[in-house]
C-alpha cells in the first residue's frame, strides 16, 4: 500500500485525515455535503501511515452517526471490481471497522454490509472478525456455509481452511460453527480445528534456531545467517548470548564486536551494551565510523538501550556531533538525562522538526523527553508537532508533553482532544479540559454514557463528576 497524501492541516480533511479533534468540531458545522465528502475520503482511503496501530475507526463512526451519514460509497468501495483485484486488507480493513462500530451503535445497514461482505468479499476474514463481536448467533450461523464454500473440499483445501481456523483472530464463528446442528458443516469445522491443534504442536516440536548447548560462536553464525537471507537476528541471538556466554567467551565476542560479520558485530554490540559493559560505548563509537549502515544502526540502537551513568555521560559529550551518535545521545537525555540536559534536548528537538519534520521517528523519544522534563520553552514546537503531525500517536504524546509545560493546555488543544481518534489522548483530555467551556460538560457526559467508549477514558470522565472532583 502506498504511503497517503495527507492534505493541509488547516483544511478540513486533513484535520479528519489525522483523527485531530477539530476535525469533528469543524465537520459539524461545515456543509453537510462536503463533510460528507471529507469523511468518505478518509474511510475509502486510509490514511494512516501505520494502519496496524492508529485507531481510526471509532472517531469516523461516530462522525458518521452526528452527521446521519449514508453508507452508499462505503458499499461501492467493498464491493466494486477492485475488490477481485486487490485483495490486501488494508484496502478494506478502515471501512470493515467503521462498519463494525457502527453496527455496535445499532446500525442495521452496516450490519447487513458486514454479513453481505464476508459473504462474498476478498477481506471476508477481517469482516467476520467483526461480527463475531457484534453479530448474534443466528447472523453468524447463516455464514457458515458461505464460508466454508470458499475453501474445496479437497486435501489442499481443507489445508487451507485448517490455517484459517488455527490462526483465526476472533474464533467465536468457528467455536459455534463447530457445534452447528448441520452434520457436514460441524464436522469439517472439527476436523479443521484438529488439524490446525496438530501443526502446532508440530511446530512447537521442531523449533528452529538456537538450541542448548550452542557455543558463542554457533550462536553469532546464525546471527550472520539471517543476514544472508534477509533477516536481522541479532536481537534474539544477543539474548541467546546472555544464555550461552561464560567469562571465557569475553575475549571472543569483543573481536567479534570490533571486527566480526555483519550479524556478529550486531549481535555482539547488543549483548554488550544490554549487560552495561563498560568497553561497550567505545566499541559503539567506533561501529558508527567504520561499520556498515545497518551495524551503525544496531549500534546506536544498543547505546539507546544502556542505563549505566557512564552512558549518560556520553551521551553529553556525543550530543553535539551530526549525524547518527549526535541524534542518538539526544535521545538518551531525552529519556534519562536531567534538568541540566534541557539545553540538549530543546537543541535536539528543534534540529529534528527543522531537518525531519513533525513526523520525524525521532520526535516520539524528544517530545516525550521534553515532557518529563518539563522544558517550558519548548511548548511552541510541541504545538507545531501537535498540529502538523499525521501521526496520531505521535500528537498524542505531543499533548501529554504539553500538558506538562503549557499553561494554556487545559483552556486550549485540551479541549478539542476531548474528540481526538486516540483514546490515550481523550483520557487525557478528560483529565485537563477545563470546563467553562459548555461543549467540554457535554463532551464529558456523552463518553461517559457512551458504551463503545474504552474504560480508562470513561474512569477519567468519572473523576470529574466525582464528589471530591472540581465542579463541572
Amino acid at each position: 500500500m502506498f504511503d497517503p497524501v495527507i492534505a493541509p492541516s488547516g483544511t478540513l480533511l486533513g484535520l479528519l485525515q489525522r483523527g485531530r479533534g477539530d476535525g469533528t468540531l469543524h465537520a459539524l458545522t461545515a456543509p453537510r455535503p462536503e463533510a460528507l465528502a471529507a469523511l468518505n475520503h478518509c474511510v475509502l482511503r486510509d490514511p494512516r501511515h501505520d494502519w496496524q496501530v492508529e485507531n481510526r475507526s471509532l472517531y469516523y463512526a461516530r462522525l458518521y452517526l452526528d452527521l446521519n451519514g449514508e453508507l452508499g460509497e462505503v458499499e461501492a468501495h467493498l464491493f466494486g471490481a477492485e475488490d477481485i483485484l486487490d485483495d490486501d486488507e488494508s484496502r478494506t480493513g478502515l471501512a470493515l471497522a467503521v462498519l463494525g462500530h457502527l453496527a455496535s451503535y445499532g446500525r442495521r445497514d452496516a450490519l447487513a454490509l458486514l454479513r453481505r461482505y464476508a459473504e462474498r468479499g476478498a477481506n471476508w476474514a477481517w469482516a467476520l472478525d467483526e461480527l463475531a463481536l457484534r453479530d448474534d448467533d443466528a447472523g453468524l450461523r447463516a455464514l457458515a456455509a458461505p464460508v466454508l464454500a470458499r475453501f474445496p473440499e479437497t486435501p489442499q483445501g481443507d489445508a487451507e481452511l485448517a490455517l484459517v481456523v488455527r490462526d483465526a483472530f476472533e474464533p467465536r464463528p468457528w467455536r459455534l460453527w463447530a457445534e452447528d446442528p448441520r452434520a457436514p458443516i460441524a464436522a469439517r469445522v472439527r476436523a479443521a480445528h484438529e488439524t490446525g491443534c496438530f501443526d502446532r504442536w508440530q511446530r512447537q516440536m521442531s523449533p528452529t534456531g538456537p538450541r542448548p548447548g550452542w557455543s558463542v560462536g554457533a550462536v553469532l553464525d546464525w546471527a550472520q545467517q539471517g543476514v544472508d537471507r534477509g533477516a536481522a537476528l541479532h536481537v534474539p541471538a544477543a539474548r541467546c548470548l546472555t544464555a550461552v556466554a561464560g567469562p571465557e567467551d569475553r575475549a571472543e565476542i569483543l573481536d567479534a564486536a570490533r571486527s566480526g560479520t555483519e550479524g556478529a558485530r550486531c549481535t555482539a554490540l547488543r549483548y554488550l551494551a544490554d549487560g552495561d559493559d563498560p568497553t561497550a560505548l567505545d566499541l559503539i563509537e567506533n561501529a558508527v565510523a567504520d561499520g556498515t549502515a545497518p551495524v551503525a544502526e544496531a549500534a546506536v540502537d544498543a547505546f539507546e538501550r544502556m542505563g549505566s551513568a557512564g552512558s549518560v555521560a556520553r551521551a553529553r559529550a556525543w550530543a553535539h556531533r551530526p549525524g547518527l551518535l549526535g541524534a542518538a545521545a539526544g535521545r538518551v537525555l531525552a529519556c534519562r538525562g536531567d534538568a541540566r540536559d534541557s539545553g540538549l534536548v530543546l537543541t535536539a528537538l528543534r534540529e529534528a522538526v527543522r531537518a525531519e519534520g513533525p513526523d520525524a521517528p525521532t520526535l516520539w523519544t524528544l517530545v516525550d523527553g521534553t515532557g518529563r522534563l518539563g522544558i517550558g520553552c519548548a511548548a511552541p514546537v510541541l504545538r507545531h508537532v501537535y498540529r502538523e503531525t499525521a501521526s496520531s500517536h505521535l500528537r498524542g504524546r505531543a499533548a501529554r508533553a504539553l500538558a506538562a509545560t503549557d499553561p494554556s493546555f487545559a483552556a486550549g488543544f485540551a479541549v478539542e482532544c476531548l474528540w481526538d481518534c486516540e483514546e490515550t489522548t481523550r483520557e487525557l483530555a478528560a483529565r485537563y479540559a477545563e470546563t467553562g467551556d459548555a461543549r467540554v460538560v457535554e463532551r464529558l457526559r456523552r463518553l461517559a454514557a457512551d458504551p463503545a467508549e474504552e474504560d480508562e477514558v470513561q474512569t477519567a470522565v468519572r473523576s470529574r463528576f466525582g464528589p471530591d472532583a472540581p465542579a463541572v
